[in-house]
């Protein structure tokens, strides 16, 4: 029976990063993918050839970008909520909820799949996103979700929590490079941390998720409550 899995994250491009592979296999398995950005990536002048880029001009560029990605993983739906890159954090919680709730009920996913509380790199887009969606869930407000799951960290590792979900990207690392040069106004980022793309990153193999909450479950396997 297929189902709808939905990813929440920051920025356009975090989506290939973390789960290029288990999205595509998702896909190709006949689920519907959807995504929810909190941002448009309008603060990444830095990371490529836009640097002379309004953040209005960026953020057009990255929505851009972003739909040819969509294209590459098999997404579905990707929407924004149009919030402030790199400012996440001063929106008001309540509308940020809302916005998630809103996005969660209209697809009604089984799963999502969003950042750990660290952020994987303590980016406050990245930690805002994963606290207000953890928050959206526990609301009790997003009755379809089954499952709440957040992408590996070093935190999570140094304590001691072990992957729930693993993805090796070895014979899907073409595609996983090529949805990541969808992101082309970003290849400095992309390449500080996978490298020049035309060869196979070891070190960044495995796409890694840990269960941080299921329904009816009560420790919520101490992510969510130790919110670690």
């Amino acid at each position: 029976m297929s189902q709808t899995v939905g990813f929440i994250y920051a920025h356009p491009d975090d989506e290939t990063f973390l789960s290029a592979c288990l999205i595509r296999q998702l896909a190709d398995q006949g689920h519907r993918t959807v995504l929810l950005l909190a941002t448009k990536g309008d603060a990444g002048q830095k990371n490529g050839y836009a640097s002379h880029l309004s953040n209005g001009e960026l953020a057009e560029v990255r929505v851009k970008e972003m739909e040819k990605a969509a294209e590459i993983l098999g997404l579905s739906a990707v929407e924004h909520l149009g919030f402030p890159d790199g400012k996440s954090n001063t929106v008001d919680e309540n509308i940020f909820i809302d916005g998630i709730v809103n996005f969660v009920n209209k697809y009604e996913p089984s799963m999502l799949f969003t950042f750990p509380a660290d952020g994987g790199n303590f980016h406050p887009d990245h930690m805002t996103i994963s606290k207000m969606t953890t928050a959206a869930v526990l609301s009790g407000r997003c009755p379809s979700v089954g499952r709440l799951y957040y992408a590996m960290s070093n935190t999570l590792m140094e304590n001691g929590y072990k992957p729930s979900i693993v993805i090796d990207t070895e014979q899907q690392w073409p595609m996983k490079a090529e949805a990541l040069k969808a992101h082309k106004s970003q290849i400095f980022a992309i390449e500080r941390y996978f490298g020049k793309l035309d060869s196979f990153p070891e070190n960044r193999r495995y796409e890694l998720f840990v269960l941080a909450w299921e329904k009816g479950r009560m420790n919520h396997a101490g992510l969510v409550e130790g919110r670690l």
